[in-house]
């Protein structure tokens, strides 16, 4: 009988209609969405194939259970209630990494970190018949645990460093946007290779480098490693079809160019750099360039680009002046299609023009919108 898990993943707030339509994609059932996190039921290869492959989602969690506790004795015995054993062989390393609790009566993090962990030791040593110290020298299964409203939720991390890392962003500039985010924006955005795509204010290039993972089907997880290759408890062979899946998805014959401007050098040097490690490199042209300035004979462009968001007071002024000379540049674009991500409140009043769509979207704990001005389409040829 084949194996099914029930996998989490956690997401940015507003990303969830994003990493929904990916797990959909995956050919995986979704039981439940939430803020910030999406649960979903998989085979036996789900682990595998969601961290190699979910581009929006920070971490894959395997749920192990959900019960209720009001009281610690609560948690205690529902924690140590469950066959441990099943998940965590003997030997292997359980830190309890992480505890979130949001509207509950237990709210001590540290407090619930440290009754788990002891409700799970106690568990395993029944099942392992250990009378002395627990031995924890091998791989690692990392647990969380998240309440919400006394809802307990207990799973185990499969990822290891979260999802954004995908290993090509060694350098970055100043206030780099994150990997996932770029990812989640760009699939918003429909462009296809053959359309030109174009990030005048590149930093490090994320937006484009996303971009063009996605215009090769590279998936996001090829070139690092994740937490449960090395488990015990999962066939190698998964990850190793998974993998070789993957590398063979890749469409090399796919032939496209986009395009990253920046008025700083070093930040160009860095995208290039970042675009070589990730292997899209071929696919990006980075130049010097100033975002007001920019001008194309192309018509049916688009534009997708992360403009600084004037946080400190003293950046406000510039920050406004930017928005609206941006406003006058795209404008004089002919038949294109631009997309802003920004906290700025009064953007849409500085930039001289109301968005087409606005999104809610969460860059780490900073509030943003993502600003959609949306272009008509090429006539078919």
């Amino acid at each position: 009988m084949k194996k099914s898990y029930t996998l989490i993943s956690p997401c940015f707030f507003g990303m969830e209609k994003m990493l929904a339509r990916e797990i959909k994609d995956l050919g995986f059932e979704i039981i439940k969405t939430e803020d910030g996190r999406i649960t979903y039921k998989t085979g036996e290869d789900g682990i595998a194939k969601a961290n190699m492959w979910l581009r929006c989602a920070e971490r894959v969690h395997l749920k192990v259970a959900e019960f209720e506790a009001r009281t610690f004795d609560e948690l205690y015995e529902n924690t140590k209630r469950i066959n441990w054993s099943r998940y965590i062989p003997y030997g292997a390393q359980f830190p309890v990494s992480k505890a979130s609790s949001i509207k509950s009566k237990l709210y001590s993090t540290t407090d619930i970190q440290s009754i788990v962990k002891k409700a799970i030791v106690d568990s395993l040593k029944k099942s392992y018949m250990e009378t002395g110290i627990l031995k924890e020298d091998k791989e690692k299964y990392p647990v969380y645990v998240f309440l919400h409203k006394d809802k307990v939720t207990i799973s185990i991390d499969t990822t290891g460093d979260a999802l954004h890392k995908r290993g090509y962003r060694e350098k970055a500039n100043k206030a780099p946007i994150r990997e996932t985010l770029a990812a989640g924006i760009m699939s918003l955005v429909p462009w296809k290779p053959g359309r030109i795509l174009v990030d005048p204010m590149c930093g490090s290039g994320t937006m484009l480098i996303e971009a063009a993972m996605m215009g090769i089907n590279m998936a996001p997880g090829l070139n690092r490693e994740f937490i449960s290759e090395k488990w015990r408890t999962l066939d190698k062979k998964i990850w190793w079809d998974t993998r070789k899946d993957a590398f063979d998805k890749i469409d090399n014959d796919v032939e496209f160019k986009i395009y990253g401007y920046d008025i700083d050098e070093e930040a160009l040097e860095i995208a290039k750099e970042n675009a070589e490690i990730a292997g899209v490199d071929e696919y990006i042209e980075f130049k010097l360039g100033n975002a007001i300035d920019f001008k194309s004979d192309e018509e049916y462009g688009f534009i997708v680009t992360n403009p600084p968001y004037g946080e400190r007071l003293e950046d406000k002024e510039s920050v406004q002046s930017l928005y609206k000379h941006l406003g006058y540049t795209f404008r004089n674009l002919k038949n294109w299609s631009y997309y802003l991500i920004t906290s700025y409140e009064d953007f849409e009043k500085e930039f001289g023009q109301e968005a087409d769509k606005r999104r809610k979207l969460y860059n780490g704990m900073l509030k943003t919108n993502l600003y959609q001005y949306i272009g008509p389409r090429p006539p078919k040829k």
